[in-house]
C-alpha cells in the first residue's frame, strides 16, 4: 500500500483547510471538525476554546516590596500574557496579588498589599476569587493565562491543587512561556508543565538555603540579626564588602545599653540568688520604672509602659545576654514565631560581646526553670475556692525521681506528696518503675531541717563540722583529673618548643631538600599531637564543670559571719520558717527507694545579714555573736538525716 493509499484519519472539510493557520475558525454544524484524534478524545480541551472568541483570565503574583517592585512586575506580565495569546483571544478579567509565593493555599489572596503600589491595573480578585468564580456556572472566562507557574505557586504541590481545581471546573490554565496549542499531545504539554514546575520549586528552595547559609555565617562572625535585645543596643560597623559599604550599607554588632544592661543584670541576679518568680520580679521593677525601665516592644503599638510576667521570662531564657550571638530561636514569620527546639539554634563560635548574664549562671537557670515549671513564689493559699491552708516547704520538697512533691494533709498531718500518675495521665512511660504514690511527713523534714540549721549553721561546732565533712570528701577523681592537666600541660609546653626548633631549621634551609621536607613532615605530626592534647584538656575541663562544686576550708568563713542561735525551727511561726527557708534557697531531696533526704542551703555573702535577722526572729536573741566578715564566695552544704518516708506500690 502507497502512502497515498493510507486512509485519512479524521480529514478535514473542504471548508476548513485554513483552520491550521487560525485558531479563531468556527466549528462547522456538520461534517468533519478538522482537529486531530488528540482534541476530539475525551483528554482534549473544552468546545468553548474552540469557538470565535475565548475569553481570558489573567492571573498574576508578584513578592513584596522588598523583593522586587509589585507595580512594574505585574504590568510585565500581563504584558508578556497578552504577546503570547492568539489574537482571537480577550483578556476579560484581571487576578492578582501581592504576596509570597509558598504561603499555604488556604492563606492565599487574602491580603489587600497591592493597594499601596498603585498598580494600573483593574483587579477583579485574588487567587481565591479566581477559583470561587471558575467553580460558578456563570463565570466570566474559559480559561486561565500566568506568565509561568511559579506565578500560580512556588511550591508544586500548591500550583498541582489550583491546576486541579480549575480542571475541575473544565477551565485551562495556560502559561505564557509554554506553547498554546490545541490539538497537540495533552501529555507532553504536562510534562513540559511539571517539568517547569519542579524548576519553580528548586530555584526557589536552593534560594533560600544559599541566603540561610549566609545568615548562619554571618551569625557566627558575632554580627547582630534584627532589634537589639533589652539591655543591648547596636554598634554599627561599615560593611566588610568594599561595594556594599559603598552603597551604604551597614553590619551591627551588640553593646550594653546603660541602666538597661544593668536592669537585665538585676534580673538575673534576683532570678538565681533569690530564686523570686516572674511576677514577683515584674512587680519589684515597676515599683522604680526609672531606674529599670520597661522594655518597649516593635513599633511601640503593643507597649504597656509597665513591666509583665512575659518580659521577665524572655530576658532570662535569651542566650544573647550570655555574650554568644544567636539566631534560630524562633521559627519563620510562616510557622508564626514559634520557638524552636534549642538543638536548631545558631550559636557563635565564641563570645562576641559583653555578656549581661555569666554563661554558667544562664545554664543553671534554664535547668531551675524546669524543676520549677509551673510552681508560684511564696506558700500563700491557692486560687482555688477549696484551699484550706498552706504548706510552709511548698516548692522545696523533691521526690528521687525528680518531681517536685506538693502539700497533702491527711489524718491531721501534714504530707509531701508524689503521685506521678496523676500529672502524667495516659503516659504510663513517664512514671514506669516508680512507686504509686509517695509520701514525706511535714513534722519529720521540720525535725531534720531544725537539727540541721542548728547543728551546721548557727551551732557552736558549725566549723569543726564542716571540717569533718572535708575530710570525708572523696576527691580523688578530682586530683586524678589535676594530675593529668599538669602532665598535658607541660606535654603542650614540650611540643610547642620543639615546633619552634624545627621552624628555624626550616627557615634556614632549601625547600627542596629532604631534609626540610622532613622537618615539615615533623611540624604537622607535633600539631596533630598539639590538637589531641588540647581536646584532651578540653575533655577534663568539661568533667570539672558537671561534677558539682564541693565545699573548700574558705567556705568556713562565711559561717563566721553568722551569729551562734540556739534555733528551734520545729516551733517558728510558719511565715518566719517560710521567710528563712527562702533566703537560705532550702532544697530538701528524697533519695530512691530510702527513707534519707538530702538537705541543701546556700549562703550567698550579700545575703549573710538578712540570714541572721531571719534567724534571730525565729529564735531567742543571741548569747554570742561572732564578728561579721566579709567574702565573696559562697556555699553549699548537704547533709542526709533520717525522714518518715513511705513508700506505696501499685500491686501487679
Amino acid at each position: 500500500m502507497t502512502a497515498s493509499d493510507e486512509p485519512v484519519v479524521n480529514p478535514p472539510a473542504p471548508a476548513l483547510t485554513r483552520r491550521a493557520a487560525s485558531l479563531s475558525a468556527r466549528v462547522p454544524v456538520s461534517g468533519p471538525s478538522g482537529l486531530s484524534d488528540y482534541a476530539v478524545s475525551p483528554l482534549g480541551l473544552p468546545t468553548a476554546l474552540l469557538g470565535d472568541e475565548v475569553r481570558v483570565a489573567f492571573l498574576g503574583r508578584t513578592s513584596t516590596d522588598d523583593q522586587q517592585d509589585p507595580r512594574q512586575s505585574l504590568q510585565r506580565q500581563l504584558g508578556n500574557c497578552k504577546t503570547a495569546i492568539p489574537e482571537s483571544w480577550v483578556i476579560v478579567a484581571h487576578f492578582y496579588d501581592v504576596e509570597s509565593g509558598r504561603m499555604e493555599l488556604d492563606q492565599r489572596g487574602h491580603g489587600t498589599n497591592y493597594e499601596r503600589f498603585g498598580i494600573p491595573i483593574a483587579r477583579d480578585g485574588g487567587i481565591t476569587d479566581l477559583l470561587d468564580e471558575a467553580a460558578h456556572p456563570g463565570r466570566r472566562f474559559d480559561v486561565v493565562i500566568c506568565e509561568s507557574v511559579s506565578r500560580v505557586a512556588r511550591r508544586t504541590y500548591e500550583g498541582l491543587s489550583v491546576e486541579r481545581e480549575l480542571e475541575r471546573a473544565e477551565v485551562p490554565l495556560f502559561a505564557s512561556n509554554e506553547p498554546i496549542t490545541l490539538s497537540g499531545s495533552r501529555a507532553q504539554r504536562i510534562l513540559q508543565r511539571r517539568i517547569n514546575q519542579s524548576v519553580a520549586e528548586y530555584e526557589v528552595l536552593n534560594t533560600l538555603e544559599q541566603s540561610w547559609g549566609g545568615l548562619c555565617t554571618h551569625v557566627r562572625e558575632g554580627w547582630n540579626i534584627g532589634k537589639p535585645p533589652y539591655g543591648y543596643r547596636a554598634k554599627v560597623y561599615r560593611h566588610p564588602n568594599p561595594t556594599k559599604a559603598a552603597r551604604g550599607h551597614t553590619k551591627t554588632r551588640l553593646e550594653p545599653d546603660g541602666v538597661r544592661a544593668e536592669t537585665v543584670a538585676q534580673i538575673a541576679q534576683w532570678r538565681y540568688h533569690e530564686q523570686l518568680g516572674y511576677d514577683t520580679i515584674a512587680e519589684r521593677l515597676n515599683a522604680d520604672p526609672v531606674k529599670y525601665p520597661p522594655p518597649e516592644p516593635p513599633g511601640r503599638v503593643r507597649a504597656r509602659g509597665a513591666w509583665g510576667k512575659t518580659s521577665v521570662y524572655e530576658v532570662l531564657t535569651n542566650p544573647k545576654y550570655t555574650g554568644y550571638q544567636v539566631f534560630n530561636r524562633r521559627a519563620s514569620r510562616s510557622r508564626r514565631g514559634k520557638v524552636n527546639d534549642p538543638v536548631k539554634w545558631v550559636w557563635s563560635a565564641d563570645p562576641t560581646h559583653e555578656p549581661l548574664i555569666p554563661k554558667w549562671m544562664f545554664d543553671e537557670l534554664n535547668a531551675r526553670r524546669q524543676a520549677r515549671r509551673g510552681s508560684r513564689d511564696g506558700n500563700a493559699k491557692n486560687t482555688h475556692p477549696q484551699t484550706r491552708r498552706t504548706y510552709v516547704l511548698r516548692g522545696m520538697v523533691f521526690c528521687g525521681c525528680g518531681r517536685r512533691m506538693f502539700g497533702n494533709h491527711r489524718h491531721n498531718s501534714a504530707y509531701y506528696m508524689c503521685w506521678p500518675r496523676n500529672n502524667n495521665r495516659g503516659r504510663p512511660d513517664k512514671y514506669a518503675g516508680h512507686p504509686k504514690a509517695v509520701y514525706l511527713r511535714e513534722d519529720a523534714i521540720l525535725d531534720a531541717v531544725s537539727r540541721f540549721f542548728a547543728d551546721r549553721v548557727f551551732g557552736p561546732h558549725r566549723r569543726e563540722l564542716l571540717a569533718a565533712d572535708l575530710d570525708q570528701v572523696d576527691d580523688r577523681a578530682a586530683r586524678q583529673r589535676q594530675a593529668e592537666r599538669e602532665r598535658l600541660q607541660r606535654a603542650l609546653a614540650d611540643i610547642a618548643r620543639r615546633q619552634h626548633s624545627i621552624l628555624r631549621q626550616a627557615q634556614d634551609g632549601d625547600p627542596d631538600d629532604p631534609f626540610t621536607k622532613g622537618l615539615r613532615g615533623g611540624y604537622n605530626d607535633l600539631e596533630a599531637q598539639k590538637t589531641a592534647t588540647l581536646a584532651a584538656v578540653a575533655e577534663l575541663d568539661a568533667a570539672d564543670e558537671v561534677e558539682p562544686a564541693r565545699p573548700t576550708p574558705g567556705d568556713a568563713e562565711l559561717l563566721d559571719a553568722l551569729p551562734y542561735l540556739a534555733v528551734n525551727l520545729a516551733d517558728a511561726p510558719e511565715p518566719l520558717l517560710r521567710r528563712l527557708f527562702e533566703i537560705t534557697q532550702l532544697s530538701v531531696r528524697l533519695h530512691d527507694d530510702s527513707d534519707e533526704v538530702t538537705i541543701t542551703i546556700k549562703l550567698p555573702a550579700d545575703e549573710l545579714p538578712q540570714i541572721a535577722h531571719a534567724a534571730e526572729r525565729i529564735t531567742m536573741p543571741s548569747t554570742r555573736e561572732t564578728p561579721g566578715q566579709q567574702d565573696t564566695g559562697s556555699r553549699v552544704d548537704a547533709v542526709r538525716a533520717p525522714g518518715g518516708a513511705q513508700h506505696r506500690r501499685s500491686r501487679p
